[in-house]
This record gives C-alpha cells, sequence and structure tokens, in this order.
C-alpha cells in the first residue's frame, strides 16, 4: 500500500499535474458557457474543450517546457492520466441522464431498433474502413463513434482496447483524429437533417426518430430535435414531438455503448492483441467502468421514481459534473495530440461520410416502418 502510494504521489503531486488540471478545467468551462451560444451550440462543450486543449500545447510548449526533457515527459503524463481516468469517471457519471424508466417504456420500441441500428452502422464503417485500407484501431474507433454516441463512444470503445506502450501515443492521436471525424460528420448531417428532413413529410416522432437515430454527438441529436421540434403539430398528429423522440432514440443507442465496449474487449484481445514476447497470458482490457455507467443509471432512475424531487440533483450529477471530467479529457488529449497524426483521417472520414449517408436512409425507412403516420 506504502509503494502503490508513493508511486501514485510522484505521478499527482507535480508542478506539471497542476499546470494541466488547471488548463484543461478552464478549456471545459469555456467549452460550456460557449455551447450556449447559438453559432456553437451545434459543436457542444466536449468538442469545444478538445479544440482549445489542441490550441494551448503551443504555448505550454512555448512558455513552460522550452525544450525542457523532464517538463515534456512531466506535462505529457500528466494529459495522459487526466484523459485516461477522468474520461472513465466522467463516463460513469453520465449513466445519471440516462432514465431506464422513460427508455424502457416510451422508449420501449427505440431499444432494439437502436441494436439494429448500432449493429449495422458500425459493421458497415469498419468494413468500409478495411476495405479502404485503414488500420484496425482507426476503423473500429472511427466505426464506434459514428455508429453509437460520438466522442464519447470513441472515448469509451478505446478504453476497452488494449495496447503495447510503444503504442500508446498511436492511439491517443488515433481518438483525437476519430473524435474529429465524428464531430465534423455530426455537425453537418445535423444541419442537413434540419433543412432537409421537413421536405420529406414525415411525422414529427419519425423526424425526431431519424436525427435520434443518425446523428453522432447527443449534442447534434438535441439541436436537430430542437431544430425540428414543433409541439403543436405533434399534437395534431397525435405523435411524440421531435426534440422527445430524438432524445429517446439518441439515449437508446447511448445505452449500446456498454454493450458494444465490451464486445470489442472480446474480439479485440482475440484478433489484435499484442502477446506479450515471453509468452505470458494476454489479459482481456475489460471496461469495468462501463458496468459503473449502467449503476449509476440504475441509481439515477430509482432516485428520479422514489425521490422525484432528486431530479435536479441527478440531473447535475448526469449533465453538469460528467461534462466537466470529461470535458477536461478532452482538452488533455488535445494538448497531447500530433498534428502530423492527423493526416490518417482522410480515408476514414470518407468512410464515415459513405456509412453516415446509409444510416441516414436505414433511419427513414425504419422510421416510416415502425412509427407510421396515424
Amino acid at each position: 500500500m506504502k509503494a502503490f502510494c508513493e508511486k501514485w504521489g510522484k505521478r499527482i503531486a507535480t508542478k506539471e499535474m497542476l499546470l494541466i488540471v488547471v488548463v484543461t478545467l478552464a478549456a471545459t468551462i469555456i467549452g460550456m458557457f460557449a455551447a450556449r451560444l447559438p453559432g456553437l451550440k451545434i459543436l457542444g462543450a466536449l468538442i469545444i474543450a478538445l479544440l482549445i486543449g489542441m490550441v494551448v500545447q503551443f504555448p505550454i510548449r512555448a512558455w513552460y517546457t522550452k525544450g525542457d526533457t523532464a517538463r515534456q515527459a512531466g506535462v505529457k503524463d500528466a494529459a495522459g492520466l487526466i484523459a485516461n481516468k477522468f474520461l472513465r469517471l466522467g463516463i460513469i457519471l453520465l449513466g445519471f441522464k440516462l432514465n431506464l424508466q422513460l427508455l424502457f417504456t416510451t422508449g420501449a420500441k427505440c431499444l432494439p431498433l437502436a441494436v439494429v441500428i448500432v449493429s449495422v452502422t458500425v459493421l458497415i464503417t469498419y468494413g468500409i474502413c478495411r476495405w479502404m485500407g485503414v488500420d484496425p484501431l482507426m476503423a473500429i474507433l472511427v466505426s464506434c463513434g459514428t455508429g453509437i454516441c460520438g466522442a464519447a463512444a470513441v472515448m469509451g470503445v478505446s478504453g476497452s482496447i488494449k495496447v503495447s506502450p510503444k503504442r500508446e501515443e498511436e492511439k491517443e492521436n488515433d481518438e483525437v483524429t476519430a473524435i474529429a471525424i465524428v464531430a465534423i460528420m455530426g455537425t453537418i448531417f445535423a444541419l442537413l437533417e434540419i433543412a432537409v428532413l421537413p421536405l420529406f413529410g414525415l411525422t414529427q416522432a419519425q423526424e425526431g426518430f431519424v436525427a435520434g437515430g443518425s446523428l453522432h454527438e447527443i449534442a447534434h441529436a438535441v439541436a436537430a430535435g430542437e431544430g425540428l421540434n414543433n409541439e403543436r403539430l405533434a399534437a395534431q398528429q397525435g405523435v411524440v414531438d421531435a426534440a422527445t423522440m430524438a432524445n429517446i432514440m439518441k439515449l437508446s443507442r447511448v445505452l449500446m455503448l456498454v454493450f458494444v465496449a465490451i464486445i470489442v474487449a472480446i474480439w479485440w484481445d482475440k484478433k489484435h492483441s499484442e502477446v506479450p514476447a515471453d509468452g505470458g497470458k494476454r489479459k482481456v482490457a475489460f471496461p469495468w467502468f462501463m458496468l459503473g455507467f449502467i449503476a449509476t443509471a440504475a441509481v439515477g432512475t430509482l432516485m428520479l421514481k422514489v425521490w422525484p424531487v432528486t431530479a435536479g440533483f441527478v440531473n447535475v450529477l448526469g449533465n453538469d459534473v460528467a461534462k466537466i471530467f470529461l470535458g477536461m479529457a478532452m482538452a488533455a488529449l488535445g494538448i497531447n495530440v500530433n498534428f502530423k497524426a492527423l493526416k490518417k483521417g482522410v480515408k476514414p472520414f470518407v468512410a464515415s461520410l459513405i456509412a453516415s449517408v446509409i444510416l441516414v436512409a436505414l433511419c427513414i425507412g425504419l422510421a416510416l416502418l415502425f412509427f407510421p403516420a396515424k
């Protein structure tokens, strides 16, 4: 125990850790406020925090590390630690945002459809990526980000993948590239859906289903749902309005992250895990933090049912506090990103674009089939 405390004390109690904590927290707070602005709302606080982290690495190099290898190593280690640990804590807290009762009642029809949508999209995107020559790590991260819930999916699935120490930097760069791809893709398609979906003559419920089922980030689905929302029209049609349906469908896909992360952990171990040179046994990087995600979802749902007065507290944990930890993790990722590695993103970007078009078409078909106009 003493050795454990000493080891972690040396990593945590450093000037570099204090610097990165202050910088990433500031980036997150700025991102949260900036995301309230009309022009930036569609990006979301997490993506803005990532972008800020990518920018501030330059003044950190110029004013703090200045070629000092010890400081450079300290900054890299501190940012890596925050990106890794705060990500898991943020995803666990994000579970409070999932109202399981809502999903299993009002959203009962959405859950099995979410399984279909996520499975088809992940497999198609991965297949296109591999066909285009994208390496398996980048391919699976982009596939899950496209098929499930954007940045949170990329980070969550990445936590299920164990690589050798020499590939950790490559993995971090792939994470940032994949996040950038799904952020750009989600923004483009959110704007397109707000403008184009009303032309298809869909009901409010159908439009909301397509938005929640096809868009990448939670922020994208929420923004599109609000942009398409017309409560008066929904009442006339006798259906759920677009904003509500978009949220329910998107959260149904978010729930799939737990199962996909576990499946990816097992699949990666069997297909791509790097066996130690001494022939030792491999260990599956089981995403235990995903069990915490389910636990907080269950606790939050129970609190809302038994003590409705706690709704505000549950919302703060699942939204604000979770966003702070996730935002700091994203900003830390940005600080460590190698910009030269971003050039690997061209092929997976094209693959995600093709898959996103297929995803929208699939969701429109499912909406017409399972949510017919009355």
